[in-house]
């Protein structure tokens, strides 16, 4: 009896010491699903986000400025190809990033045909203190054609920008861009010089796991 006792005290502890060290207590992840202490968000999964309830997309002539487009809806998805150990960077490659339902108040503008995210796919890299950079391929830039309707016929505005950074927030899952500069390559004079671009994504969810929230670590 002695020994199928401590044979079974052997099997508990060796349990418990795998429980300890499985994967799945994710809080070591930079990314997690339910909640900080959840499930780490597996390579492979695709993330997702439309514009947090109730505001817009933006693309103004100054950081400050209300001149520019707006558009209403927006989306992007973006697939995990790492997810470290917290402290660190968690990387994701943007596949898809669209705008609709889009407006402009541009002096000469009578309408906005599309507003186009060009070369991707695009790199992100998210660490654990929240700091979201999204970065082109190399050799690349980012870049964003917006095709606008005007007095004078259809132009084609197109932006530029080496890389944009945002920040994530756990209070509501969300990704924050503000003012991330855009320089004008090439398009009339009824484009506007820059643009500044700014938008909050929320709630940012994985796909593969039934549109589980997703947090930051």
């Amino acid at each position: 009896m002695r020994t199928r006792s401590l044979l079974a005290l052997a099997a508990g502890t060796a349990a418990l010491m795998v429980s300890a060290v499985s994967p799945a207590s994710a809080a070591d992840s930079v990314l997690t699903t339910g909640g900080p202490a959840g499930d780490a968000v597996a390579v492979g999964d695709v993330l997702s986000a439309s514009l947090a309830s109730g505001t817009a997309a933006t693309f103004r002539s100054s950081a400050t400025g209300t001149s520019g487009v707006s558009c209403a809806a927006s989306t992007f998805t973006a697939t995990v190809t790492d997810n470290p150990a917290a402290p660190g960077t968690a990387t994701e490659t943007v596949d898809a990033h669209t705008f609709g339902s889009c407006t402009s108040n541009v002096f000469g503008v009578t309408g906005v045909n599309s507003v186009t995210v060009n070369n991707l796919p695009y790199t992100t890299a998210v660490t654990s203190d929240g700091v979201v950079t999204v970065s082109p391929a190399e050799g690349s830039v980012l870049q964003t054609t917006v095709v606008l309707r005007t007095l004078l016929g259809t132009i084609n505005c197109v932006y530029q920008a080496p890389s944009i950074t945002g920040t994530s927030d756990n209070t509501d899952n969300s990704i924050n861009f503000t003012a991330q500069a855009f320089t004008k390559t090439s398009g009339s004079s009824l484009c506007f010089a820059n643009g500044y671009f700014t938008a909050k994504y929320a709630p940012v969810t994985d796909t593969n796991q039934g549109g589980a929230t997703v947090f930051t670590n």
